[in-house]
């Protein structure tokens, strides 16, 4: 199932969300759909809505139009569609194209988990051979030059489309609005493609071939020799590539074409611009080391992202069964439900929720960030339906700090909002700083009744909760077996579920 154009636009994190939705055990289903578009940051409520009610719809939803889901955009009496790719229907095509499906979305400020982005190294890079070039040499060899590194962004691009990657170079090339055909015959050459060399595919050497060509290309004069060699030996791989499109797959890609034109320019400026510079034996072995560190450096990144995609496609089926909810219900309904007598201490959250978390947690335990970070994120996204209590295993023991720390909380517990708490209780995980806690507080002495604390922590050791940080759901304790942040996966229908 492509989603592309959905995912840009949302600008969601595409790996991640196509993981988190390959792995949901109820995957393709619109349950499926939902969950992980609320995971990723993007609330939403599903409906079977007639199609006569959809002019009451807002802006932007999304819908399952020809059997994908896609975000559907009002623009006057038009619907731009957003899925694999992006068209315009008109009211009447749009109703008939659909199902009743339809999802309301609100995108939550979150941040991004996307790795820095390494496109901005390789700009940086070009621009640098760019200025060297135009700078040191002559116009054919500076143009020579930018086209191989034209060569290298596309095929760049097709190596990256192949693990996943969405290309909006590729799609444009391809014909991204002018129909199924265009791209169908861009993804039937590249993808279907039959050659593997050590597992590497007639595009991977595309890749190769230019990066030797571009470093080679920065030594001109002294490496026209070999870079003519080089050039009239690509006449080959032209061919192959024409033969393959135009007699065994029928079908002509844009893209590969787009790759022949550099080629073929730059066999002409090589025929009518280089010099005859007379063969040299180290330039000839320099560039043989070149070409083996390339296809070296090629090959193991292939090796590596196949591996990884590999993985990935194995742990998603893995998590399809652990992230069953019925599974992780009864495996929260065998732990003993333990009951607190003290219910006030330190609740945040709406007192009249259904689902009650509790964690146990100690404020110098380096774990207990974490999970007092999870019950933040959910009180945060489910104000509603949520509430919680911070039950710190304190004991009046003689440690100032401690206490000094425990009255600080209780002070603003006390004096001011839930948001100021849950705050200064986040404060302090990130900068571990009594002195800062007590200046945010507003204290100067200890005078907060701290008996309340230490009945908290009696009731933690008499139900065994001493290690920390411990979530309970509703007085159960949360599976060994799981992870404390799966809880994300599973918050939805713990909400909605009248035995929990």
């Amino acid at each position: 199932m492509l989603l592309d154009k959905l995912i840009n636009y949302l600008k969601l994190d595409k790996q991640e969300f196509l993981f988190q939705f390959n792995s949901h055990p109820n995957y393709p289903s619109a349950l499926a759909f939902s969950d992980t578009l609320n995971f990723m940051g993007v609330r939403n409520d599903a409906y079977e809505l007639d199609k006569e009610y959809w002019d009451e719809l807002p802006e932007e939803f999304i819908a399952i139009v020809d059997n994908s889901f896609s975000l559907v955009k009002k623009s006057g009496t038009q619907y731009s569609i957003y899925s694999d790719k992006t068209k315009t229907l008109n009211k009447e095509e749009l109703h008939n194209k659909s199902t009743d499906f339809v999802l309301l979305f609100e995108k939550d400020k979150v941040e991004s988990k996307t790795i820095t982005n390494y496109k901005s190294l390789i700009y940086a890079v070009f621009a640098v051979i760019v200025l060297y070039t135009l700078l040191n040499h002559a116009w054919y060899e500076a143009i020579f030059n930018i086209l191989s590194l034209a060569g290298v962004y596309i095929s760049l691009e097709i190596f990256n489309q192949k693990f996943g990657n969405t290309s909006t170079v590729i799609g444009s090339i391809c014909g991204d609005t002018a129909g199924k055909q265009a791209i169908n015959s861009c993804n039937k050459i590249i993808t279907q493609d039959k050659t593997s060399i050590l597992g590497l595919k007639f595009s991977d050497f595309s890749l190769i071939y230019f990066i030797g060509i571009t470093v080679l290309g920065l030594f001109l004069p002294a490496t026209s020799f070999v870079i003519k060699g080089f050039i009239f030996a690509s006449i080959i791989a032209i061919g192959y590539s024409l033969y393959i499109q135009g007699f065994a797959e029928k079908t002509f890609c844009r893209v590969c074409l787009l790759i022949i034109s550099v080629l073929v320019a730059q066999l002409l400026i090589g025929v009518f611009f280089f010099e005859n510079i007379y063969f040299d034996i180290k330039t000839a072995l320099l560039s043989i080391i070149l070409w083996i560190a390339a296809f070296s450096s090629v090959l193991y990144l292939n090796n590596t992202l196949q591996e990884k995609e590999s993985l990935q496609k194995s742990n998603a089926k893995n998590l399809r069964f652990k992230r069953n909810y019925e599974l992780f219900k009864r495996n929260l309904l065998e732990k003993d439900q333990v009951e607190f007598a003290d219910t006030e201490t330190f609740f945040v959250g709406n007192k009249e929720a259904r689902l009650h978390i509790s964690i146990i947690s100690n404020p110098y335990c380096g774990f207990c960030k974490d999970g007092h970070k999870i019950v933040e994120t959910l009180l945060e996204k489910y104000p509603h339906d949520i509430s919680a209590q911070m039950r710190f295993n304190y004991s009046d023991n003689g440690n100032d700090k401690f206490t000094n720390l425990i009255s600080d909380f209780m002070h603003v517990y006390k004096n001011k909002s839930q948001k100021d708490f849950l705050h200064l209780v986040e404060n302090w995980f990130e900068t571990r700083d009594e002195e800062k806690i007590r200046k945010i507080a507003g204290t100067s002495s200890n005078n907060e009744d701290l008996n309340p604390l230490i009945t908290m922590a009696t009731a933690n050791r008499e139900a065994n909760l001493n290690f920390t940080p411990i979530i309970l759901i509703n007085g159960r304790q949360f599976p060994d077996m799981y992870d404390r942040e799966d809880i994300y996966y599973f918050i939805d229908e713990l909400i909605e579920d009248d035995e929990i």
